[in-house]
């Protein structure tokens, strides 16, 4: 029987005890303080059976005569928590499963940062959540088990989940079931033993559990289903790929239709202290993810909802896969490049960065296709030396933003840009790097973009180059944009030289970094915000230089 309500004594004369009975190995004893301790401060007792794992975790992996009762030690320690901790709850759930069958110990070490913040989004006060992530990589999977750990935990509280189509919506409603009528394979009950399902409805897509509700404790139910009437949500309200695909994405009037029927069918249903989560794919700055951020944003009545927004790419900032999970579930770096790939060679990698990277990306906004441009094998013009070879940065101090610098060969007005520099690190990584650049390419001229704060970033570079005797002009760009335009309008003035001078490696012959600075160029739009646009920023300097002259600051020895 637990004690509840321990004082101080009592709690700490069972803190020893237990550190006593794991000195003996006396594990079942010291387990039985645990519980005793969780019960009574769950917060402050958790690290107590982080560190009994631990402890078990080393005694198994020992082997010997303990081993098979420490398995179960631990099992029974993720059942203590799992009420309460939703990565324990899912690790609890599918003990018994074959590891190769499991959803969550194949995918956990690349998803255990997501189930935290769901947590968070359940122990805090965050009011809507907005997560983003490729396909097929188990985000719909995950929340479904999110949903039925929150249901069991709150079987009182009405949740419903949407979807764009019915049959989303009957597929996700079927696994639910799957989930609460399979005790062989999902040990729900040992978790909250308490758990009746008191009603389903295959009909309407209605699950209860406790006792039957006039608002179900989960809905299920298509966007453009009978919403009014069905749920009063004051649990969590999932919405869920509300958008179709591409096609709908590329439809403006179909885009503001869909959002209008969220804010009438859909949030309508939310009652005060409702937890919004919505899930899918970013498709389109007029999609209903974008169109709810924009509001919670910038209008003054949403300035108390509390929000957060998680965007899991499918390539990370070192074009790595973020999805290869064991037993071969998820997608491997050369997956996603392949992928990748195909949506270049077509042409619609709009396709590649809304899906795939979470990058609302407007087709017709795009301002670099990939078949506008030129290309080149790696091999230069045979017989001839460049008229040039220069480089140009556009700096910057790590936080985030590139140092993008593209190395120009000069052959008339061919530019081929043999290679780049783009790394979002801080200057101690990247002056070093752009000064290996300049030495092994024979670079004769650099030309920084210079701002208030660049200059003491070009005089660094210079001090670096001298530090390894090499002679090299590095200058100031003082003004390399001539009026008041706006930068991204002034990249768009820009672009048809780029895509008539420039020639750029293949794809087959690009380094990860000048991959990386290209996908960084066909990103960039004329249609709402980049989030970056380092690459065709330095690759519009490099025209200025050439063909429009260019205000210099020459960075010269210190003379005292």
């Amino acid at each position: 029987m637990l004690i509840r309500n321990l004082g101080e004594d009592k709690k700490e004369r069972l803190r020893k005890s237990m550190l006593l009975f794991m000195q003996r190995g006396q594990y079942q004893e010291g387990f039985g303080c645990i519980e005793h301790l969780y019960d009574d401060d769950r917060a402050e007792s958790y690290g107590y059976v982080k560190a009994f794992r631990n402890a078990m975790k080393t005694v198994i992996s020992k082997g010997g005569d303990d081993a098979a009762a420490c398995y179960e030690l631990l099992h029974q320690s993720y059942i203590l928590t799992a009420r309460d901790k939703f990565d324990d709850f899912m690790i609890a759930l599918e003990w018994y499963r074959p590891d190769e069958d499991k959803f969550w110990l194949p995918r956990r070490k690349q998803l255990q940062f997501i189930a935290d913040i769901l947590q968070e989004f359940i122990d805090g006060d965050l009011d809507e959540l907005f997560l983003s992530m490729p396909p097929r990589v188990g985000k719909s999977s995950l929340v479904m088990f999110f949903l039925i750990w929150y249901s069991c935990k709150y079987p009182n509280r009405a949740n419903l989940y949407s979807s764009f189509t019915e049959m989303v919506v009957k597929t996700y409603y079927n696994g639910i079931l799957e989930v609460l009528n399979d005790p062989e394979t999902y040990d729900l009950r040992a978790i909250f033993p308490e758990f009746v399902l008191a009603k389903t409805d295959a009909k309407d897509l209605l699950i209860d559990i406790g006792r039957k509700k006039k608002y179900s404790s989960m809905t299920c139910r298509s966007i453009m289903g009978t919403l009014n009437g069905a749920c009063d949500c004051d649990g969590l309200l999932i919405a869920d790929d509300l958008h179709s695909g591409k096609d709908e994405a590329r439809n403006k009037d179909l885009m503001m239709s869909k959002w209008g029927t969220v804010k009438s069918n859909l949030l309508s249903r939310a009652k005060s202290g409702c937890k919004i989560l919505w899930i899918g794919t970013h498709w389109s700055l007029l999609d209903c993810i974008s169109n709810r951020l924009d509001m919670l944003m910038n209008s003054p009545d949403c300035a108390g909802i509390k929000f957060k927004e998680v965007n899991v790419p499918a390539l990370n900032a070192d074009d790595e896969s973020n999805f290869d999970y064991l037993f071969g579930k998820g997608f491997t770096t050369q997956d996603y490049k392949v992928i990748r790939a195909s949506y270049e060679m077509s042409d619609d990698m709009a396709m590649w960065y809304a899906p795939y990277m979470g990058t609302p990306i407007e087709q017709e906004g795009a301002v670099f296709c990939p078949s506008d441009l030129r290309y080149y094998n790696g091999v230069l013009p045979a017989g001839v030396d460049p008229d040039r070879v220069f480089m140009v940065v556009d700096p910057a101090w790590g936080g985030g933003d590139y140092v993008a610098a593209p190395i120009v060969m000069q052959y008339d007005t061919d530019l081929f840009i043999v290679d780049v520099v783009y790394n979002n690190g801080d200057k101690r990584l990247t002056q070093p790097l752009l000064a290996r650049k300049i030495e092994e390419w024979g670079v004769s001229a650099v030309y920084v973009e210079a701002t208030r704060v660049t200059s003491g970033y070009a005089e660094g570079l210079q001090d670096k180059l001298k530090e390894d005797g090499y002679r090299c002009n590095v200058q100031c760009t003082t003004k390399h944009w001539a009026g008041s335009t706006g930068k991204q309008q002034r990249i768009f003035d820009k672009a048809p030289d780029i895509r008539a001078s420039m020639v750029f490696l293949n794809t087959g012959e690009r380094s990860k970094e000048y991959q990386m600075f290209m996908q960084n160029l066909f990103s960039f739009t004329m249609e709402g915000k980049n989030k970056h646009d380092d690459a065709p920023d330095s690759l519009a300097m490099v025209i200025v230089n050439v063909f429009y002259g260019s205000a210099k600051m020459q960075i010269r020895a210190r003379t005292f």
